[in-house]
């Protein structure tokens, strides 16, 4: 997370958010009310809506279409052109549940809030990427000292990473073992992948 944030508030104009966009290299910012909690986001998107809006779609959803894309392209502040609500995080989210929201509503950030809406951070798809810089031997502590040990003898397993993949090695009593314990290794922060080397009888 990045805790120092370009906002605006719901009054910003036009030129201000460009400027603010084009002076700090950024592609979105949050849009704060007057007790600053996060009600909105101006993306690029958002903006280029005043320029160039694409034609509108065939079907049912064109005449609400139609409203919602003139609606932006003729705002001049923050509170007109920005999308609302505004798909936000807490603080305590797992990495890997930010990575899943940024992908399920198509967003490039994630502004971070607390109990009361306040904009505390921002989450960029960097911010997300960067942990799998996460030390090889940092990972292993983890799933060794985390995971394996919670419901196997380190005497039984056998745990490697190299390059953020994990490979386990060992025998387990039921397939289901195996299956579990994979798939606890496969969230833990920094893992790329997950090598199967365990062996369990076939019959359970």
């Amino acid at each position: 997370m990045t805790a120092s944030v370009v906002a605006v508030r719901e009054d910003a104009d036009f030129k201000e958010m460009v400027t603010a966009m084009r002076s700090r290299h950024i592609s979105a910012f949050p849009v704060l009310d007057a007790a600053d909690r996060v009600i909105g986001v101006v993306s690029e998107a958002d903006l280029l809506a005043k320029e160039a809006t694409p034609g509108p779609p065939p079907g049912l959803v064109r005449l609400a279409w139609m409203l919602k894309e003139r609606s932006k392209a003729t705002g001049m502040t923050a509170a007109e052109v920005m999308t609302r609500p505004a798909v936000t995080i807490r603080g305590d989210v797992p990495v890997a549940d930010a990575a899943r929201l940024m992908q399920s509503r198509r967003v490039k950030q994630l502004p971070v809030v607390d109990d009361d809406g306040l904009l505390r951070g921002i989450v960029s798809r960097a911010d997300v990427l960067s942990v799998f810089e996460r030390p090889d031997a940092e990972i292993r502590n983890e799933v060794v000292k985390g995971i394996v040990l919670d419901d196997f003898g380190p005497e039984l397993l056998a745990v490697t990473v190299r390059s953020g993949i994990v490979t386990v090695t060992g025998s387990v009593e039921r397939r289901a073992d195996a299956l579990g314990l994979l798939g606890a290794i496969r969230h833990a922060e920094g893992v790329v992948g997950v090598r199967d080397r365990l062996s369990y009888p076939s019959t359970r």
